[in-house]
C-alpha cells in the first residue's frame, strides 16, 4: 500500500515534467501554449456561467420554497411500493441538476437521520452511482456546440434509474 501511496505521490509531478521537457524538445511555444489554454478555459467559463447561475437559482428556489418535500409527500406511496425512501426523493431529484446542492441535502439526511444509518448509508451510495445529468449535458453541449443530442437525455435517465436500482440493492445486501 505504501508503494501505492509513494508512486502517486510523484505521478503529477513527473506528468507535468514530460509534458513539459516534451514540448521543449519538439520546440514549441510551451508557455505560450499554456497561457493559450488557460485563456480558452476561461472563455469557456464565461460561456456557461449564465447556465450554471440558472441551475443553482432554480434549485434553491424549489429547496426553499418546500416543492421537493411537496413533491416526496405526492409520490410517498409509489416509493412505498417500490421500497426506497420518500426521504430521499428531494436528494435524487437535485442530484439530476446540481452536485453541490445535492452535497447540501445530503448533509441534512446525515444531521436528521446519522450517516451510519440505512438512509445516511443509501444516500451515500446513491451519491456515487448517480450524474448530474442536465448540468453536465447543458456544459457539454453547449461548449461543443451540439444542437441535436439524440438519445442522451434518454440514456442518461435510464442510468441514473439503473444507479439508483444498484444503490439500493446494494446497501440492503451490504449494510
Amino acid at each position: 500500500m505504501k508503494f501505492i501511496l509513494y508512486i502517486s505521490d510523484y505521478l503529477m509531478p513527473f506528468v507535468i515534467f514530460y509534458i513539459v521537457g516534451l514540448g521543449l524538445l519538439m520546440k514549441a511555444p510551451v508557455f505560450q501554449e499554456f497561457t493559450k489554454g488557460a485563456e480558452d478555459g476561461f472563455k469557456v467559463v464565461l460561456n456557461i456561467m449564465p447556465t450554471l447561475v440558472g441551475l443553482m437559482v432554480a434549485i434553491g428556489i424549489m429547496r426553499a420554497s418546500g416543492v421537493l418535500d411537496l413533491l416526496a409527500g405526492a409520490i410517498k406511496p409509489l416509493t412505498n411500493l417500490l421500497h426506497f425512501p420518500s426521504e430521499l426523493v428531494p436528494l435524487v431529484t437535485v442530484r439530476l441538476f446540481s452536485a453541490s446542492a445535492a452535497t447540501s441535502l445530503v448533509l441534512d439526511i446525515f444531521k436528521q437521520h446519522g450517516p451510519d444509518s440505512y438512509l445516511g448509508r443509501l444516500t451515500s451510495v446513491i451519491m456515487s452511482c448517480t450524474e448530474t445529468i442536465f448540468y453536465t449535458m447543458s456544459v457539454y453541449f453547449m461548449t461543443a456546440k451540439v444542437k441535436k443530442t439524440r438519445y442522451t437525455l434518454a440514456g442518461a435517465l435510464f442510468a441514473t434509474l439503473a444507479g439508483i436500482v444498484a444503490s439500493v440493492v446494494l446497501t440492503k445486501i451490504v449494510f
